[in-house]
């Protein structure tokens, strides 16, 4: 399907010929569902990314040249909680079904819904609201088109659709039961998305029971799956919608060139850590330790996988914990075609604080790492955990710092990668490339994770807005990516470029910006102090010249986030803030019309010119080289501002 792009038809094409003379071979869009672009008629106030806004959005990215798009964590979030990072981890999020094509009779649904229906709720929908009025509204609005879909289906029964519905089913049956049960319980308790209030009873440990309650859990599920039989049939059936959804996503996706990233989000859901509660620590949890992105720690509430139900006890297969990992890989890696690792660390050495503290954040901060405390006297538990000996701890840094594990053999370094190589194992079991899995590394590298990914050959994320200007061995600046390494300006979790221009304009910092960009861009010493001015007077310029610096580097993974490429200024999301603005921010109907104005503006990422910039950092014969090319990108660049410069 052919869809209308504000690009000229030859701008892939020439992007794509950039890249390979840059050597990047992965361009990637990061963007996560509640961002996508509705259309009118079918747009309830949240994005999709399986919507007709969405597909249009999706064409234009296609021909921007973007080889992948990183997703968020797509599970279902509560009607209180936004985070897509709390999300469940097998469930999918039904407020992604798009509504429109259930109404098409001819559709691969056939006529779920009914168009009124459909326009009566986006009529109801309201831009004006506040964005926590907009979720909620949304919220409401997908619960009543999903339930007048699951009537037209349960009424008409269409042998085609009920066919594809018991596949599904019986394929997932061990996690859609689990989780449906939850929504059954917790609507019998009166406490929608929670279950702490009701945690010591049986049915608050259905799946987990205590010895001698095994039998007795096993009938309650039984007759719960029985007496709540429709219920659970109806949570089934909105997981097929929107797994059909997806998968017809990825197809569309792959006739584009486009692969689709999925999140392997570090975090559980409470329905998660309900469902799967024997599997975790009981006197811990886990949570971020004091860093340079975060000087006070989180405490993430965020339960720890219990290291000695890993492996079985005679260590001759799998325990409980890697075949939980094992079934949700498998099921990642049959929607997605690469992975991003959410904190990694996670994985190999979690940060972890007592569980029930008065104070969390305060506990979190005098935290220990599960695997690297042998003699700790405030953790004197996690001792048992310990992979390191005392003598292998460089007791001078603190004991969240990247060097407090000072060496390891690589037996040790093995046992710290039991969970990170499932992940890698089974991406490659499944024909993922390398490349293809993402280790989400941010300010915080301790020496057990580096050893672990070095094992691997994977690269960490370099977000090149964070660099200080000031240490030339920071490792944001771009002069230090890996070739292994994703570089980019800037994630869902900082602020967008041009709202740091902005900033660095009114704080007199354009200069010490432009210095640095200067240096990396214009390999010459003859004309540098020129360019240098140049950038520093002219903050749109700057902004283009701080994209081009990721094309420059040895990267060969390139990443943007989709505020950063159309221009937007708001923040996705502010990390360790509670604000209802955080995972709210959406691209807006008139997208396309928007980005081409700040094209000619510089206020938006110019694609062409910020590639030509960067082919110009490799000096003459680089030039001389692609003399051919550099004129062409400096044409479309000019195109696409309206001939103005």
């Amino acid at each position: 399907m052919e869809l209308p792009s504000p690009l000229p038809d030859s701008h892939r094409s020439l992007v794509t010929e950039a890249l390979d003379a840059l050597g990047v071979t992965r361009w990637v869009l990061s963007i996560h569902d509640p961002s996508f672009p509705g259309l009118a008629g079918e747009d309830l106030g949240r994005g999709s990314p399986y919507s007709e806004g969405a597909a249009r959005f999706l064409a234009f990215a296609r021909d921007l040249g973007f080889t992948g798009i990183q997703l968020g964590p797509q599970g279902q979030t509560t009607a209180h909680n936004p985070s897509p990072y709390d999300g469940t981890l097998f469930s999918r999020n039904t407020l992604n079904v798009a509504l429109a094509p259930l109404t098409d009779p001819h559709g691969p649904w056939g006529a779920l819904l009914s168009p009124g229906t459909l326009a009566r709720l986006a009529s109801d929908a309201s831009a004006d609201d506040g964005p926590e009025a907009r979720y909620h509204s949304a919220c409401r609005g997908q619960a009543l088109a999903l339930q007048e879909a699951w009537d037209t289906f349960r009424r008409t029964r269409e042998p085609g659709l009920v066919r594809r519905f018991e596949g599904f089913r019986a394929e997932h049956r061990e996690w859609l039961e689990r989780d449906a049960l939850f929504d059954v319980l917790a609507t019998r308790h009166h406490t929608p998305d929670d279950w702490r209030s009701w945690a010591d009873s049986l049915e608050g440990r259905l799946f987990a029971p205590r010895p001698g309650e095994v039998g007795e859990a096993e009938a309650r599920i039984q007759e719960l799956l029985t007496v709540e039989a429709e219920a659970v049939e109806q949570y089934a059936f909105r997981q097929f919608l929107v797994s059909e959804q997806h998968g017809l996503l990825r197809e569309r996706a792959g006739a584009w060139g486009l692969k689709l990233y999925g999140d392997l989000q570090i975090g559980f859901s409470p329905r998660d850590t309900w469902a799967r509660q024997g599997l975790f620590l009981r006197a811990y949890l886990m949570g971020a330790p004091p860093s340079r992105t975060n000087p006070e720690g989180q405490p993430w509430n965020y339960p720890v996988l219990d290291p000695e139900q890993y492996v079985a006890p005679d260590g001759s297969s799998p325990g409980p914990v890697l075949r939980f990992m094992d079934a949700r890989l498998s099921k990642m890696l049959s929607e997605y075609d690469g992975l991003r690792i959410d904190h990694p660390h996670g994985l190999v050495c979690p940060w972890v604080y007592r569980a029930g503290s008065v104070d969390p954040l305060r506990a979190v901060q005098g935290g220990a790492r599960l695997f690297s405390s042998p003699d700790l006297p405030d953790h004197p538990e996690l001792a048992r955990y310990s992979i390191v000996a005392p003598e292998q701890l460089d007791r001078s840094v603190s004991r969240h710092a990247d060097g407090w594990v000072k060496a390891l053999t690589e037996e040790q370094v093995g046992r710290y990668a039991i969970l990170f190589d499932s992940v890698v194992r089974t991406a490659r079991e499944r024909g993922r490339a390398r490349e293809d899995v993402l280790c989400e590394v941010l300010s915080t590298l301790p020496y057990e994770l580096s050893r672990v990914m070095a094992r691997d050959g994977l690269g960490r994320f370099r977000v090149t807005q964070k660099a200080d200007l000031s240490n030339p061995a920071d490792v944001y600046r771009s002069e230090n990516v890996a070739p292994e390494d994703w570089v980019m300006v800037g994630n869902h979790d900082t602020k967008s470029l041009w709202r740091l221009v902005s900033e660095w304009q009114w704080k007199h910092a354009l200069r010490a910006q432009a210095d640095y960009l200067a240096e990396r861009l214009h390999p010459e010493a003859e004309g540098r102090e020129a360019f240098a001015r140049q950038l520093a007077q002219d903050p749109g310029l700057l902004a283009q010249a701080k994209f081009a610096d990721l094309f420059a580097s040895r990267a060969r993974s390139v990443m943007v986030f989709f505020a950063d490429l159309l221009g937007m200024p708001d923040t996705y999301n502010a990390p360790g803030s509670v604000d209802a603005r955080n995972w709210s921010l959406r691209i807006p109907p008139d997208w396309a019309a928007q980005y081409q104005q700040r094209l000619r503006a510089d206020a938006a990422l110019n694609l062409p010119q910020v590639l030509a910039m960067a082919l110009r950092a490799g000096g003459a014969e680089a030039r001389a080289r692609h003399a051919d090319l550099l004129t062409r990108l400096d044409g479309a660049a000019d195109q696409l501002r309206g001939g103005e410069r």
